[in-house]
């Protein structure tokens, strides 16, 4: 995938004129092509060297030169929905060589960040939060008497939300001098779904076909109608690629009063051939490894064993249906789409609705199941409250991405899943500490009548062969591994090897605790009775966690056993490799063993 990368730093002349946005205005509009061509360049060398978000990126070099060069930012308010495509922004705003530092423990943040420079005027991570933001700054410029431009960046894949329509229609009532432009290259992560994203690629010219950006003029007339229908001034389609439309078009918007929409066509992965032809294999890639580097191991991720239940589940149940908001890549459910394509759903960027979808199949007596980062299960929150739980209905979450996440940082650590579930009677919580518990547990939820959810890290576990055949899990029922004395370890979900470590270390008794609800509270009382101290561990914030579950039911039972609660710290965890996450939450096995010894000999 890197071979066509440079690995020289380029020659960017015109480039290492520009130290921020008021340097760039001093160029000419003749000097910005080869402007663009250079921050392409110096973007393919930088993503080599720390590997990153790519493609989204390349597509919005020519758009990033033009805002800066046309906004007085940061007086001026310039929202980049998701932020995924923010690395030209940041190479144009004083931050060019800290890009090789990007998604590495102190260095850049991979996202737009507010506390990391002034040009990120909002920090983002997650979809269709721009309009809603960059709103609010006209709306309080308006009452201050402040003339500040106020311009939202926002993707068709991120248009597909509700939220951003909900903006929009506000934007609508209050008339506000606002720019929203539609970055329209026909892809999120994956290529768009959804009635919206149908209409506007099938509406952009006359016949059904996509269109290039090379071909004829372009006709926007009906999707103008869509937009002008929510009284926004519509202009374009417009040529992202080329200045002497984008200028022109942008420069127009920006000086019309009350909401403006401007729609741009523009090509993820621009500039770079591999990724204009796979844009989902280069929507992000990882670092150039250095020459001579021995090739990392090959195994299976969680996600994949999920995956893999899936479509064998599928074969011997029809009613099973797959769910995902637009993460058919990310939560592995390929195999799935490809072989059952009538039962699999992807509602686009929607969880809130792919929650309640979930529900509406349930309520006919189908088993669907949501497969779901869990950081993004937050925003449906609600609906799995109100339409799920308190229903009971048979709904099997698959909650990816649990714990820390290491170099996409904050916004996308997934810490709070068990705080806000745990708390809603009747649901099944269980946390594997390996693939072979994964499978099982997936099992297990599905034949559980009622809620019930897996929460599962990011990448790989420990490698071992997975045994379809072996049966779904006793709910609530722990297994001891490790009979040891002083102090048990009770241990929820991936961070089992480090506990075993620590364990065997101090000859302590380790448990694989598997359910969070219910607990095996049997086992807890018997631990709590032979043991000077209970320990539990767990790859979640130690705020309302398995922990705290643990300590609300000894505190019940009236047992005064002594408890060490093991977990993330009440602060937010930096983007930094996830290895140099858990060292600094001390969730490695040396901060384990710290912590236990410590507590032991006080």
């Amino acid at each position: 995938m890197h071979s066509q990368l440079p690995t020289q730093r380029p020659q960017t002349p015109l480039l290492d004129r520009i130290g921020s946005p008021s340097d760039l205005r001093q160029l000419s509009a003749a000097q910005l092509p080869q402007l663009a061509e250079e921050l392409r360049g110096w973007l393919l060398y930088s993503i080599g060297v720390t590997g990153g978000h790519f493609g989204a990126g390349l597509g919005v070099v020519e758009l990033t030169i033009a805002l800066h060069y046309l906004l007085d930012t940061p007086r001026d308010h310039l929202v980049w929905d998701v932020g995924h495509q923010c690395y030209p922004h940041k190479i144009l705003t004083g931050r060019r060589e800290q890009m090789l530092s990007m998604r590495q423990r102190g260095g850049l943040a991979p996202f737009p960040r507010r506390a990391e420079n002034p040009y990120d005027c909002f920090g983002t991570g997650h979809s269709s939060t721009s309009i809603s933001a960059a709103l609010g700054m006209a709306l309080a410029s308006r009452l201050r008497g402040d003339k500040r431009k106020a311009v939202a960046v926002i993707g068709d894949g991120a248009m597909t939300a509700g939220m951003a329509f909900e903006a929009l229609s506000h934007a609508a009532h209050t008339r506000a001098d606002m720019l929203v432009i539609l970055n329209d290259n026909d892809m999120s992560i994956s290529p768009n779904v959804g009635g919206l994203a149908t209409y506007i690629a099938d509406q952009l010219k006359p016949g059904l076909a996509r269109p290039t950006l090379d071909g004829p003029g372009f006709d926007g007339a009906t999707t103008g109608a869509l937009f002008g229908a929510l009284t926004f001034d519509y202009h374009g389609p417009v040529d992202g690629h080329d200045f002497d439309q984008l200028l022109p078009a942008l420069e127009h918007a920006l000086n019309s009063p009350g909401p403006q929409f401007l729609h741009l066509i523009t090509q993820k992965g621009k500039g770079f051939e591999p990724a204009e032809s796979d844009p989902v294999g280069y929507h992000a890639i990882t670092k150039i490894e250095p020459m001579g580097a021995p090739p990392k191991p090959k195994q299976e991720k969680f996600c994949n064993i999920f995956g893999r239940w899936l479509c064998d589940t599928a074969a011997a149940d029809d009613r099973l249906v797959g769910i995902t908001p637009a993460m058919r890549e990310g939560s592995d459910l390929i195999a799935f789409s490809e072989q059952y394509p009538e039962r699999y759903f992807d509602v686009a960027i929607a969880e809130q609705h792919a929650a309640t979808l979930a529900a509406g199949f349930a309520c006919q007596g189908m088993k669907p199941v949501l497969a779901i980062y869990s950081t993004f299960l937050q925003r449906a929150y609600d609906q799995l409250v109100h339409d799920i739980a308190i229903q009971d209905l048979d709904v099997l979450l698959t909650v990816d991405r649990a714990g820390l996440v290491g170099e996409d940082g904050a916004t996308h650590a997934g810490l709070y899943d068990l705080a806000f579930m745990r708390c809603l009677p009747g649901i099944l919580l269980m946390t594997p500490a390996d693939e072979q518990e994964l499978y099982q547990m997936l099992k297990t939820g599905y034949d559980h009548p009622g809620p019930a959810a897996v929460r599962y890290p990011r990448g790989s576990g420990t490698g071992i062969a997975i045994d379809p055949t072996q049966p779904a899990l006793e709910p609530g029922r722990a297994r001891v591994l490790r009979e040891g004395s002083r102090a048990a370890i009770l241990n929820f979900g991936p961070l089992l090897p480090n506990a075993q470590t620590v364990a065997d270390a101090l000859d302590l008794t380790l448990v694989d605790m598997r359910f969070v609800k219910p607990l095996d509270s049997e086992l807890i009382e018997r631990l709590a009775a032979d043991h000077e101290l209970l320990v539990t561990l767990e790859d979640h914030a130690l705020m309302g966690g398995a922990g705290s579950a643990v300590a609300e039911y000894l505190q019940q039972q009236t047992v005064n056993t002594p408890l060490l609660l093991l977990g993330v710290p009440d602060r937010w965890i930096e983007h930094a490799s996830r290895a140099e996450q858990l060292k600094e939450c001390g969730l490695d096995a040396d901060g384990i063993r710290r912590a236990i010894e410590q507590r032991l000999s006080a």
